[in-house]
């Protein structure tokens, strides 16, 4: 039985199999880096990210000129994600549980991603897309912090700034504890908590520190492989 013939020309045939190919090149570049950033951070060098997705360095540079291209690329979920909990902090009737909720989660995605956890300590202006996104989840988080405020459980001489700083602090931390103490974060977490909260808030229990042997093991790794190294 012949095959019925193709609506394409031979001259267009050729170009959609190239079509599919930088498709799937470019697939495995984002898979490639998505599993680095997340396990190293975004430290890693673009040639790192090239060699294991198995592709040259030219077709990396042709996928995505920039780092910033790649950052926007691998990170837009995660930036969707981190948008959208601001929105669902927003919906809590209790100002207080959604403002420490939406503190926790965040930090929670940092842990989860080393990558993300240095996005969300650093800037991207040439990802315009992650940008809008996070200035959207700030504007939010300035009015976590008024209703907070208004319900009179967050101290007043709280600003936005000291999100920053929160996740400045958190993103050492999950670097420096690594696997030796991966739940170390949720206990600065808890202290900040108490930091933040204003005479007869409903703090948190705080979690529960690491064990001394868990802290120790991070500390040998750190002083064998410096910060940052998982």
């Amino acid at each position: 039985m012949t095959s019925a013939p193709s609506d394409q020309t031979p001259d267009q045939q050729p170009e959609a199999g190239l079509r599919a190919d930088a498709e799937r090149n470019r697939c495995r570049i984002l898979a490639a880096a998505r599993r680095l950033f997340a396990a190293e951070g975004l430290g890693v060098s673009m040639a790192s990210v090239a060699r294991e997705a198995g592709v040259g360095k030219a077709t990396l540079g042709r996928r995505f000129a920039t780092r910033d291209e790649l950052v926007n690329a691998v990170f837009a979920d995660r930036m969707d994600a981190y948008a959208d909990a601001v929105t669902e902090a927003l919906a809590d009737p209790d100002p207080w549980h959604g403002f420490t909720g939406y503190l926790h989660a965040v930090c929670a995605m940092q842990a989860a991603d080393r990558g993300f956890a240095d996005v969300l300590t650093m800037t991207f202006p040439a990802a315009k897309a992650l940008e809008a996104r996070r200035a959207e989840a700030y504007n939010g988080f300035l009015e976590l912090i008024a209703r907070a405020k208004n319900s009179g459980h967050l101290r007043e001489d709280f600003v936005s700034e000291d999100l920053v700083i929160l996740l400045m602090a958190n993103a050492g931390v999950i670097a420096a504890a690594g696997d030796a103490a991966p739940d170390a974060w949720r206990r600065l977490v808890g202290h900040m908590f108490r930091s933040y909260a204003a005479p007869g808030a409903d703090i948190p229990p705080l979690p529960k520190a690491p064990a001394p042997t868990a802290l120790y093991r991070a500390m040998v790794r750190l002083s064998r492989t410096g910060p940052g190294t998982a």
